[in-house]
């Protein structure tokens, strides 16, 4: 096989690990890459979201499979101009990506289907939502409607920074066209949990759970960031609780979507918060694979991603039931950020990866924000630099290793959390 898949992140890194680990012999691309991904495939140049130079360059290559890894390129309609074309993609449609790239169409979506979800209002008024924000109770959640990199979504423990919130949107522009339209919602009080799905839109499968860690900083504090490290399984993600998701959740979305003529195919991500009376509420979709979710979830997998991908591609299925495979071992993932990450990332620091990290088979580094120049010195390239995943037999075991890889890597400035997993493994103490 000839594949390509499309981003440049941690994610698409493990996408390509774990496309390797299927079939030793495929020819592997990716558009346009990091430094790690150029160690499993053959980088391409340009810009994930250039639609046309995309399908240019599978048509070029002879791909029999595009896989997208990000969100802004779903939601600009790559997978109709790569179907179009005749290219099998993995991917939703850019209507079917509207679960992730409107906030405001999921959750009149799952209103009006009844998929549980904390109570919300949408604007596009900066008075009409000032008004509403008076009223409410506090805490509450103010979100950019639009795609905002995992940033857009603010807690806001006031009325006074909940207006902050929705000024800096509606009337600054702090988050731009994402901004343009902002969702007003009730806190929701729980544990966070993420579940992805594989789909053809009728059927589907769960991977094994996982939790990411938002926060910069340990236990929580600090910016929202696009994810600091995750882990996978999770011990609280029953068999009960799954089935529950897939009948409240992945069920009537999927039917949903279905009626409106937008068919959903390939990976849906619903993130939860869990209650405790027992509910579940859906916090947001994702039309995509999490960052850095699937670099905890991927190592975990039997294997066999491969074949269910390439026939959702295809418009086919291979129904393995509601639950992919269990999880061999379990996985924890610590991402490296550069300094001023999130806000003003710091570009152009060396970064060193001790050998022993890169030849160890329970230990994976996923390059996210790197690049070599021409002196072949491997550089900070973006705000999240590396994801750093280890696998072993407990939750503590991996958390330990990945930890210490962490520290291992060295470049200046250097940001990551060491407390990965705390909530599981205070659990199982």
């Amino acid at each position: 096989m000839r594949i390509l898949v499309v981003g440049g992140g941690g994610r698409e890194h493990a996408l390509l690990w774990a496309l390797r680990r299927d079939a030793p012999e495929a020819t592997l691309f990716c558009l346009p890459g990091n430094a790690g991904t150029a160690t499993l495939a053959t980088n391409l140049p340009g810009q994930a979201t250039d639609l046309a130079l995309v399908v240019r360059s599978a048509r070029g290559e002879r791909c029999d499979l595009v896989v997208v890894g990000p969100e802004a390129p779903l939601a600009a309609g790559l997978v109709d101009h790569l179907a179009e074309a005749g290219i099998p993609v993995f991917g939703p449609t850019a209507a079917a990506a509207r679960i992730e790239s409107s906030k405001a169409f999921a959750k009149d979506l799952m209103r009006r289907h009844g998929v549980p979800t904390a109570p919300a209002r949408t604007f596009t008024d900066l008075d009409s939502a000032l008004s509403y924000i008076a009223r409410h109770d506090e805490p509450l959640v103010v979100k950019a409607s639009g795609l905002a990199a995992g940033k857009g979504a603010l807690v806001c423990p006031t009325r006074a920074e909940a207006r902050a919130a929705a000024t800096a949107m509606l009337r600054d522009g702090s988050f731009g066209a994402a901004g343009a339209e902002v969702v007003v919602e009730d806190f929701l009080e729980g544990e966070e949990l993420s579940v992805l799905a594989l789909t053809d839109g009728e059927h589907f499968t769960v991977l094994p759970p996982a939790q990411d860690h938002k926060r910069l900083k340990d236990r929580d504090a600090g910016p929202n960031t696009g994810g600091m490290g995750a882990y996978s399984p999770v011990s609280i993600a029953s068999e009960r609780l799954l089935a529950k998701v897939a009948d409240e959740v992945f069920t009537p979305t999927l039917g949903a979507l279905r009626e409106m003529g937008a068919q959903y195919r390939g990976l849906l991500y619903a993130g939860l918060m869990l209650r405790s009376d027992g509910s579940i509420a859906v916090i947001e979709f994702n039309c995509r694979f999490g960052d850095p979710e699937a670099q905890a979830i991927l190592p975990v997998l039997p294997g066999g991603v491969l074949p269910v991908l390439r026939l959702v591609a295809e418009g086919g299925w291979m129904p393995p039931g509601h639950r992919f495979g269990d999880a061999r071992g379990v996985a924890v993932t610590t991402v490296l950020a550069a300094e001023g990450y999130p806000d003003q990332p710091r570009l152009g620091a060396a970064v060193t990866i001790p050998a022993e990290l890169e030849t160890d088979p329970a230990l994976h580094v996923f390059h996210a924000g790197t690049a070599r120049g021409p002196d072949g010195v491997l550089r900070v390239a973006g705000g999240r630099v590396l994801a750093v995943t280890a696998t072993a037999a407990t939750v503590d075991e991996a958390a330990r290793r990945s930890r210490g890889a962490a520290e291992a890597i060295s470049f200046e400035g250097k940001q990551f959390r060491r407390d990965i997993g705390w909530r599981e493994t205070a659990r199982q103490r």
